[in-house]
């Protein structure tokens, strides 16, 4: 049965007044005191209603708190058993998750029931309504500006071992065979000794990471082979070719080997494909088979973190600014990270965090990508992609007009005439003798026709021409140094939370995990930044304080002495007087 106590309604007596006024003060500095006025509130629990009945069956633990003690486990990377001992005894969770009474109901879950409530927020992708929700809120309560705004990745790993191909192959078969003896005994007895023997045994499996180098090409075409058998011997096996572990050998089949068809003279023959020929977005592990590869940075996946900045100097204001991360998006480590720009812009905008100019690395900052975000609204400041040969000459050296025609070449020379097509593509004709003299022909873009020489370039090269230029001015190096700093954001993000190793398997339990961890950096930015403001307001309350001391001391010191100087004035008059009388 769905339960959720009513968090809008306060209390009529404070049920935390027994910490007193020094614990509870370090309580509403902490992380437990955002997270209580600010976020558990905003949790939504509602999202959970379909999974539960309103009215029939035992009560489920109360949602808020279980949906804030998974946020927190995140937050803080701690293990289902770390989570329980802390939600019992830990009294910074309890305040941050509003739980006043004592009772094993309020402050003990199982975990079971931990893992069943992720499970539910997991599968239905609920991680990223929690996140959304509670990034708005945050960014309406410390009003961050996200006109400014910087996106990279970051390459994490799943919980699972680093395989060669041989290690691919052997832990498919050895995979596919345990399956095949508990869900079909029968089957299973029908195969040869041999193969249950070379795979089965987890002690057999150790001798295949021993398999020296020289020997490594036979190994790896014996198990190819063996693999190949399989598949064919269980091909009309309805029931077996259901299995998943089957599936991944049809595959590992797929991707990392050739099938010669069988014909009249010769049975069906496999071959293992070049390592080059291996796509990145192959099988790397068949316990984890979301997983892609990056030649850089190799086996996992990569994490898209999009957040603002700000380019305030002065560091007394810029630590009252939160920088907040807006977008996170998980994806194998093959994808390119080109593919990510739009789709974070897109993601941004629909929840009213749009910026209005993002800075980028080259891998984003591709034409189309640019020209994409120009619709929406969007600069993207980003190098190009590339370099030029030293000393050569480019179509940015060339002089340009406002409409991108060219005026003139390096050397001065205007052209003779300048041609554009309804496709965008220019043609620009020189004189053919001033051409042929030039020092920098070799170097020249310029190439010789039948009666002139011409350069030919179209809008999309302009354009790239024109932003390399653009790179080499003191402007733009200013706009972009700011990049830099989303570099001590991944780390941040890898520090707190350990999100690059995480103890989960499957692109929805890692995104899940990358997401929380995201929200969770977020949550420590925000309360450091409130600290800072408190401190400040606190500085400028006892600042103002002593001055009214000051004064206060000044007016009655100031009242004393004027006392004094009146009673001296007036007995200065009465003597005048009395002098007077005299002398009269």
């Amino acid at each position: 049965m769905f339960n959720a106590r009513d968090r809008q309604t306060g209390y009529l007596f404070d049920p935390w007044d027994h910490f007193g006024p020094k614990r509870r003060r370090l309580l509403e500095e902490s992380w437990a005191g955002l997270f209580k006025k600010e976020i558990l509130c905003e949790l939504p629990v509602e999202e959970m209603a379909p999974f539960y009945t309103a009215d029939f069956g035992r009560p489920t633990k109360e949602l808020y708190t279980m949906m804030g003690a998974i946020i927190i486990q995140q937050m803080k990377d701690l293990s289902d058993e770390e989570t329980v001992y802390q939600l019992a005894f830990n009294q910074q969770w309890h305040y941050a998750l509003d739980i006043p009474g004592e009772s094993d109901q309020a402050k003990y879950i199982c975990p079971k029931t931990l893992w069943n409530m992720r499970k539910i927020l997991t599968d239905n992708d609920l991680d990223k309504v929690v996140f959304n929700k509670i990034i708005d809120k945050l960014a309406q309560v410390f009003s961050v500006d996200t006109t400014k705004q910087r996106i990279d990745s970051v390459h994490i790993k799943s919980n699972m071992r680093h395989l060669g191909r041989i290690g691919i192959f052997v832990q498919g078969i050895h995979k596919f065979l345990v399956n095949l003896k508990r869900q079909q005994p029968e089957l299973f007895e029908t195969l040869e000794k041999d193969i249950v023997d070379k795979y089965l045994p987890q002690k057999s499996l150790e001798c295949f990471s021993m398999v020296k180098p020289s020997e490594a090409e036979k190994t790896l075409a014996s198990v190819s082979k063996d693999l190949f058998e399989l598949v064919q011997r269980f091909s009309a096996q309805p029931d077996v070719t259901a299995m998943h572990s089957y599936k991944l050998l049809l595959r590992i089949l797929e991707e990392q080997c050739k099938v010669t068809e069988a014909s009249a003279e010769k049975p069906a023959e496999v071959s293992v494909k070049p390592a080059k020929e291996v796509h990145s977005s192959s099988l790397q592990n068949p316990s984890d088979p979301d997983a892609g590869y990056d030649a850089h940075k190799g086996q996992g996946y990569q994490v898209q973190v999009m957040e603002t900045y700000s380019t305030q100097e002065d560091e007394k204001i810029k630590s009252q600014q939160l920088n907040l991360i807006t977008h996170v998006a998980v994806g194998p480590a093959c994808e390119h990270d080109a593919n990510a720009l739009i789709p974070a812009l897109e993601s941004t905008q629909e929840r009213g965090l749009a910026p209005e100019e993002v800075l980028a690395d080259s891998l984003y900052g591709g034409d189309e990508n640019c020209e994409a975000a120009k619709v929406m609204g969007v600069e993207v400041v980003s190098p190009v992609m590339g370099t030029l040969k030293e000393g050569s000459i480019s179509l940015d050296d060339f002089e340009h007009s406002e409409q991108g025609k060219v005026i003139s070449c390096p050397q001065g020379h205007a052209p003779v005439k300048v041609k554009k097509s309804n496709k965008g593509r220019y043609s620009v004709a020189f004189d053919s003798d001033h051409c042929t003299k030039c020092p920098l022909i070799n170097d020249c873009p310029v190439k010789r026709g039948k009666k002139y020489h011409y350069l030919r370039y179209n809008d999309k090269a302009l354009r790239i021409a024109t932003r390399r230029k653009a790179e080499q001015t003191a402007k733009f190096k200013e706009r972009y140094r700011w990049r830099s700093g989303i570099e001590a954001t991944i780390s941040e993000y890898d520090t707190r939370t350990r999100v690059k190793q995480l103890r989960v398997r499957g692109l929805k339990a890692v995104r899940f995990c990358a997401t929380l961890k995201a929200l969770g950096v977020n949550i420590f930015r925000a309360t450091a930044v409130r600290k800072a403001v408190n401190l400040l307001n606190n500085g400028f309350e006892k600042e103002i304080s002593a001055l009214c001391h000051i004064i206060f001391i000044l007016k009655e010191h100031f009242g004393e002495v004027w006392t004094r100087i009146k009673k001296i004035s007036t007995q200065s008059k009465l003597h005048s007087i009395e002098n007077l009388k005299l002398a009269a």
